[in-house]
């Protein structure tokens, strides 16, 4: 059964916890296609009005983790409910514990040189049993598709990490849906690698469960500083959307209901005439 979907500002997120997940994973596994998870989080939201490639990537992915404290933040405020953050990189060591339990082959694309070799040690020595077919560095550069394309065929692999970065390995895995054809379930997973092998530090705890996780990445990672931009901007998005009820709500019941049902899905290019709207 596919879970229920809050709309972000046009992006669909999946109302699942990190246990929910793994047994679709499981469902997954059993169909005889390819199945794309991707870790939606603020910036993912606020790149995708821009990027129509990575917009269409998102809402045809079979499953949208809510990895983000600020998602759980805005569905709150439209009246919806996401159950839990569940962050990527979390949930691939769950994941891959799941693939060992499961004999499930895993094959690690990406990261820097070395990174997905050394992860995948790590991964076979904390999860005794699991099966690594296969790791490469490569790029999501078109010329080098179809090699990397055969080498996860020839491996055997049925779950796929793809650590490019957003939106470059959401596009990868969407593109080449169709012809990666052992994997069941492919899955995004940014700097996850890099964590595995401890070349970066996630935020400590008390920070992730105040939502201050981005804080804590900015202080290590200033050359980011762009990048964060998103967030307050997605703040403003969020607050502008719920200030569009507001007005409606002082005009025609009509006028109130129809926005009502499109806010939080409403296009980048339709807030001004929805805006325009109430004054008619």
């Amino acid at each position: 059964m596919n879970p229920p979907v809050v709309p972000i500002l046009g992006i669909p997120v999946h109302a699942v916890t990190a246990a929910e997940a793994l047994t679709l994973v499981d469902s997954y596994m059993a169909e005889p296609r390819l199945h794309q998870i991707a870790t939606v989080n603020p910036e993912f939201v606020m790149a995708a009005q821009a990027d129509a490639a990575f917009r269409h990537a998102l809402r045809t992915a079979d499953l949208c983790l809510p990895d983000g404290v600020g998602l759980l933040y805005a569905a709150r405020r439209w009246g919806r409910s996401l159950p839990e953050r569940v962050p990527g990189s979390e949930f691939v060591y769950a994941l891959a514990g799941r693939a060992a339990a499961c004999g499930w082959p895993l094959f690690l694309l990406g990261a820097a040189p070395g990174v997905a070799e050394e992860a995948a040690r790590i991964f076979e020595q904390r999860y005794p049993g699991l099966l690594i077919v296969g790791t490469y560095a490569g790029s999501p550069d078109p010329a080098e598709n179809e090699s990397i394309v055969r080498m996860i065929n020839d491996s055997g692999a049925t779950l796929l990490y793809v650590a490019y970065g957003a939106p470059k390995q959401d596009k990868w895995i969407e593109r080449n849906r169709h012809t990666l054809t052992t994997v069941r379930v492919a899955i995004g997973v940014g700097g996850s690698l890099d964590f595995v092998t401890g070349r970066a530090a996630r935020a400590p705890s008390w920070a992730q469960e105040r939502g201050l996780e981005w804080l804590y990445r900015l202080y290590k990672e200033p050359w980011r500083w762009r990048r964060m931009l998103a967030l307050p901007r997605f703040a403003l998005r969020v607050l502008f959307s719920g200030e569009l009820e507001q007005r409606a709500a002082r005009g025609s019941r009509e006028k109130l209901m129809a926005i009502l049902a499109k806010a939080p899905d409403v296009e980048p290019e339709e807030y001004d005439r929805l805006d325009s709207h109430h004054d008619e």
